[in-house]
């Protein structure tokens, strides 16, 4: 069964869609569309702008989802997935590809997230890092630790892959559970470099914010299975998919539970849709048995 799945924030690459609007009529139609609801010109930045311009919040996540949207929509008779997902962002990108929103719905609601998360990073000194070699329930254990102690708000944000979990929350409470995580040893702790702690209790206001419009916007049953971030569960059901994606900000991303529980239900071809390789990366790490491939 063939799975398609979609990367989030990070893949990001100046061309990005370059080729597709210059190729692909339907494409074409689709990025001018978007940056009619934009306000600006998001595609003069994906094709030529500089790496400092497209790292900004309200380029950086529209612009991974149009790349990864507009590419499976171009596929026509060719994209017929049996499931879906995607990681973080991604998921914005999967529920549209499969029907679930409208692609203009979709880019609206991709908008107000990238907006809201960088209202709440303002908010309080906060960063990820990417623990590699470690246990997931040791990191889980030193991380409550750390939390239970007083130091701030640090918790498990993307179980990507075996032995690849990356933390999120406040500086100090990050850069002591570092500390612990690779004296119980980890092979690496590596402070990312992003302006906040996503998928932490620290996005509950752009949670809140984001709430409202995803409230107001019209969900439809999705075409095949959506395997949402927050369970690594199949969902059809329009409610369940909102509340879901609700609840994703300040959530955990189970991806490896999704790739897990797809391929328990039959996915066995997997295409990563979008920008980059980091999901054929991780899914090659959480089994070898599946055909991995992907379309940029």
């Amino acid at each position: 069964m063939k799975a398609f799945v979609f990367p989030g924030q990070g893949a990001q690459f100046v061309g990005m869609g370059k080729d597709l609007y210059e190729g692909n009529a339907l494409a074409r139609e689709l990025f001018e569309k978007a940056n009619e609801i934009l306000g600006y010109r998001i595609t003069d930045i994906m094709f030529e702008g500089t790496d400092e311009e497209l790292r900004q919040t309200k380029v950086t996540q529209p612009a991974v989802f149009l790349h990864s949207v507009i590419r499976a929509l171009c596929l026509g008779e060719d994209f017929k997935p049996a499931m879906t997902a995607g990681h973080s962002l991604g998921e914005f990108s999967a529920l549209v590809a499969a029907g679930a929103l409208s692609f203009e719905d979709g880019l609206r609601l991709v908008y107000a997230r990238a907006m809201a998360m960088q209202k709440a990073c303002e908010m309080a000194p906060s960063t990820m890092a990417a623990i590699i070699g470690l246990a997931d329930d040791k990191v889980e254990q030193i991380c409550a630790e750390v939390s239970q102690e007083g130091h701030g708000v640090v918790v498990p944000a993307n179980y990507n892959c075996p032995g690849q979990l990356v933390i999120s929350g406040n500086v100090e409470a990050i850069g002591l559970a570092c500390e612990r995580i690779k004296a119980a040893g980890a092979k690496r702790a590596l402070p990312l470099k992003v302006g906040g702690a996503f998928h932490s209790p620290l996005m509950q206001p752009a949670k809140e914010e984001l709430q409202q419009a995803i409230e107001q916007t019209q969900f439809n049953a999705p075409a095949c299975p959506v395997y949402q971030n927050v369970d690594g569960k199949p969902h059809v059901d329009p409610t369940e998919i909102k509340a879901n994606l609700i609840a994703q900000l300040t959530s955990s991303v189970r991806w490896t539970q999704c790739v897990q529980s797809m391929i328990a239900d039959g996915a066995d071809d997997f295409t990563e849709c979008g920008p980059g390789k980091a999901l054929q990366g991780m899914i090659s790490r959480i089994s070898r048995d599946v055909t991995i491939q992907g379309i940029q």
